[in-house]
């Protein structure tokens, strides 16, 4: 997958700079790029005004004193604070800690006094405990003054891997360097960041190669490459047709689903439902077809039609035992199967079973409730997401404001551009019917599962305050039309 968007674990990252010191590159000249970065970036958004550098024990400490170093040269007022004894620094952070020419003050709360911006170098990423002590009373007290606090790699005590807060305080701007960390998409924690700037160091791109990142944030570039279009030569038939299992009594959430998919692009779109629905589904639809079912066996001979390549249960489906046969009887045909909300729930009893009959391409997109009921809810998002990803042999997305996808193998791809505007009724079936879309016209199931999140995201954020599910569908063309770089 293309590198530009990857995310890289504290291992991965600590590898990154290993592999590049090894190359010829100093830790030194890290370093002090990493503090010329921050330096650059403060400059670049305040007037000259009075800072305090709160450093750690460590490297990220090391990455302050350079900073602290590079804002004093540019003429700004700058203090440092010292976590521990500078008698107690190495390697690279003792080199810039012996480069300030100041004095280390103790880090303690009292050291804000007079200070109007606050540097957060005490711990990066690689923090694997609770923040305590001086190092806590210190940012809390930063933040109840309210003093615009810029972090280092992340704000201190917030876990890399995860986006876990573990005592954190909320940042203006976070400068992190080379690539960002799960930890800066993932909730809560990305909530905490504020503006996330990543530097140019001096590691060069080539060290992904070695490292081999597994972990990307969702963007265009991952999968416009294999974004479905209309050719010259297209007609309705070869973009795909898409079969949609419909509910009743709850008809609408199928509809809005059916509506997406067409709207992303498959030629056709049929909803199957029972003859009782009939007239509703009808009168409601125009271009998509509705196909009506006298009995339960009806469907399973429907889906003896080889024409239909992509099919979806789940939105207003009910939980009941039919919609239970109707799922395995779709997985059953080996063609791309799309399972949503009632028909992952309607496995709550026995997932094995469910798990059992996922033999061909399959995505399943639940809520976190949803896939309390199927799968081991311990362990951080990516670390369940992914283990539920090996053992169905599904792709999974994970909804919520920082929807996590991931494939059987161990790829995974974090969402950041939904609005919080999505939290409304039916916006989920609507992101259904728009994978359902790229499904049908042939996408790969994992990256028609990035793609999808992320148009549904987009749509989202285009249209703004007050938005319904209703108006998701209708937004798509715009987002499209962009994508594809077209007025």
């Amino acid at each position: 997958m293309n590198t530009q968007t990857a995310l890289l674990d504290v291992r991965r990252m600590s590898d990154a700079d290993r592999i590049t010191v090894a190359s010829g590159t100093s830790a030194n000249e890290l370093m002090d790029n990493a503090g010329k970065s921050v330096a650059r970036e403060i400059q670049r958004r305040w007037s000259v005004r009075p800072v305090i550098v709160l450093c750690g024990p460590g490297n990220n400490g090391g990455d302050g004193f350079a900073a602290a170093r590079q804002l004093s040269e540019a003429g700004w007022p700058v203090r440092v604070a010292l976590l521990g004894l500078r008698d107690h620094l190495a390697g690279a952070a003792l080199h810039h800690a012996e480069q300030w020419h100041g004095s280390f003050e103790r880090l303690t709360p009292s050291v804000l006094d007079g200070a109007e911006l606050v540097v957060d170098a005490i711990f990066g990423a690689g923090l694997s405990r609770a923040l305590e002590g001086s190092a806590e009373e210190t940012l809390i007290a930063a933040a109840r003054k309210k003093s615009p606090i810029v972090a280092i790699d992340v704000p201190s005590g917030l876990m890399g891997d995860t986006g876990e807060v573990l005592g954190a305080v909320a940042s203006v701007l976070t400068v992190t360097f080379f690539r960002k960390k799960p930890g800066h998409l993932l909730l809560p924690g990305r909530l905490l960041c504020g503006e996330v700037v990543v530097a140019d160091i001096g590691i060069p791109t080539s060290v992904l190669e070695q490292i081999e990142p597994d972990t990307f944030e969702n963007d265009p570039m991952l999968w416009i490459s294999s974004l479905p279009r209309p050719t010259e030569g297209g007609n309705k038939y070869t973009r795909g047709h898409a079969l949609i299992s419909g509910g009743y009594p709850m008809t609408g959430a199928a509809r809005m689903a059916a509506r997406a998919a067409a709207r992303a692009g498959a030629g056709l779109t049929t909803i199957a439902v029972s003859s009782i629905a009939l007239p509703v589904y009808a009168a409601a639809l125009t271009s998509i077809m509705v196909q009506p079912l006298a009995v339960p066996e009806d469907f399973v001979c429907l889906l003896d039609d080889q024409r239909y390549s992509a099919l979806l249960i789940g939105p207003g489906a009910g939980t009941g035992e039919e919609t239970r046969a109707r799922v395995l009887a779709m997985l059953a045909t080996g063609r791309p199967t799309l399972l949503d909300a009632d028909a992952i729930t309607a496995f709550a009893d026995d997932p094995s079973t469910l798990e059992q009959a996922i033999t061909g391409p399959c995505v399943l997109t639940p809520h976190d409730g949803e896939f309390r009921r199927l799968f081991d809810p311990s362990g951080d998002k990516l670390v369940r997401t992914r283990a539920a990803a090996r053992r169905s042999g599904a792709v999974i997305v994970l909804k919520g404001s920082d929807s996590v996808i991931t494939a059987p193998d161990g790829r995974a791809v974090i969402n950041s551009n939904a609005p919080p505007s999505l939290a409304t009724a039916g916006s989920g079936d609507v992101l259904s019917g728009i994978l359902l879309g790229l499904l049908a016209q042939g996408m790969e199931p994992f990256l028609a599962a990035a793609a999808a999140v992320w148009l549904h995201g987009s749509a989202a954020a285009e249209f703004g305050p007050g938005l319904i599910a209703e108006d998701l569908t209708d937004l798509l063309p715009g987002v499209f039309r962009r994508l594809y770089g077209q007025k």
